[in-house]
This record gives structure tokens, sequence and C-alpha cells, in this order.
């Protein structure tokens, strides 16, 4: 597939008001793309359009909503006067929960969001992507989607989900010369993270995995895991025998 330019219409990225995505936003906008933005906090994405005039167009929006989505999607195709033909579909959010403290509404809400949230902005892009056979879509997931996880038994479960949804979509969107990439994270300096009273192995700052991300979807690689010595190890775990895979991950993690 033609990777897409800022020449062949605007990028858009989810979850923009902080952390990762606002960064891949940032770097989008300098790297000369006119960028749609969307998040719930809107005065978060009135400074970051303020930090790059002429650049970043603001759409709030709650992905949870089916329908303002793809509202916002027609929205911001209008008001650009040019297609989407680049996603960054970023919005989520992590609430630790473990078996003692299993809670159904901690859960519901990440589902809403993590998975239902990202499954409606799929559904606003892609038949006009189809439709155009041309476009690229990367799907923010994490290392956590990998390997169930102690204190992230909700949060593995829907990156899990987004991993899968990834690769099967792959199969149609090939043949219609649409990329798609799933992007798995370590530990990035954002919000999300400064929550966890745990150690973090090979903690990013967001720039660089920004820039990680970016390059990597100028290549059209389908699997953007990293840091390298974060991913493959989780990698490494997902063919162990389960004994060995709880004992060492429990051990890892002093569970």
């Amino acid at each position: 597939m033609k990777i897409p330019t800022a020449s062949d219409g605007i990028a858009w990225v989810t979850g923009a008001s902080s952390g990762i995505g606002r960064e891949v936003a940032a770097q989008l906008a300098q790297a000369g793309w006119v960028v749609a933005v969307s998040a719930r906090r809107a005065d978060e994405l009135e400074s970051l359009a303020a930090a790059h005039p002429g650049k970043i167009l603001v759409f709030p929006l709650d992905i949870t909503d089916e329908v303002a989505v793809r509202a916002a999607v027609l929205q911001i195709e209008a008001a650009a006067g040019r297609p989407i033909v680049r996603v960054i579909l970023n919005a989520g959010t992590y609430l630790r929960d473990t078996a003692p403290d299993f809670d159904i509404a901690k859960f519901k809400t990440q589902i809403d969001v993590n998975l239902l949230g990202t499954a409606n902005c799929l559904a606003a892009i892609l038949p006009n992507m189809l439709a155009a056979k041309r476009g690229q879509i990367g799907i923010v997931s994490s290392l956590a989607g990998l390997a169930g996880l102690p204190g992230a038994v909700t949060y593995s479960t829907t990156k899990a989900g987004l991993l899968a949804m990834a690769q099967s979509l792959k199969f149609d969107l090939d043949r219609a010369n649409v990329g798609i990439s799933v992007i798995l994270p370590g530990f990035v300096k954002t919000p999300l993270t400064a929550k966890n009273k745990f150690p973090m192995p090979f903690l990013m700052e967001v720039s660089d995995a920004a820039k990680i991300i970016l390059r990597e979807l100028d290549k059209n690689k389908f699997l953007i895991a990293f840091p390298g010595g974060l991913a493959w190890p989780l990698r490494f775990l997902r063919i162990l025998p389960a004994p060995l895979y709880f004992a060492l991950v429990a051990r890892t993690t002093k569970w």
C-alpha cells in the first residue's frame, strides 16, 4: 500500500488531550500534517491547537457515543475539506483491578472506552477508506495485550482484544489497500502511568514513544511493539507452558 502523506488528506488522533495521543498529534503537525484531535477535555485540545497554529483542528468527543463519533468524522472532513487518510486510535483508560477487588463497573468502563470506543471509531472511518481504497489506521493497544498481567485484569483483556481485532481486520484491509497497525507500547510517562505505585521497567519519555510510533507507521509495520527490552520477553512468555509462565510473571512482578 501507499503510505499516506500530508498532501493526501488529514490525520485524526483520538485521546489527544494528553500522553501519547497528544505527542503523536504534535509531531504530526510539526511534520506538516493537518491533524484533527479528539478527546473529552476541550481545554487541553485547545491548548494543543494554540501551540500549532493552523495545523490542529479541535473536535471534542466521547468515543463511547456511537452517534457522536459518526457525526464527528463527517464534521472533521467537512471542516478540513479533505478526507481523513491517517487515523491513530489512541483513546483508552486503565483502572487497576485484581481478583479480590474485581469490580464490574470498572470492567464495563474499560470495555466501553478501550474496546467499544475504538470500534465506534472504526465503524465511522472504515467505509470511506474502503471505498477510496486508501488510508492507514493505527490502533493503540499495549504490551499488556500480549499477556495477562497482575493488577490489570480488564486492561489486559481489552488490549488483547484490540490486537485480535487488528489482526482480523488486516485480511480484508490488505485487499482494499488500507494499512492497519497495532501499537503496543510498554511503560510511557503519561498521566495514566503516573498513577502506578510499582516499578516500571524501561519507562520511556512520551516524545520517544511518539517518534517510534510514527517511524514504524511510515514503514507500514503491522506490529509496533516497544521498547524491545520489554516487548521481546513478553512475546517469549506467550509460548511458554502455563506453569512456567505464571511462575516467571509472579517472580518478575513480585506478585
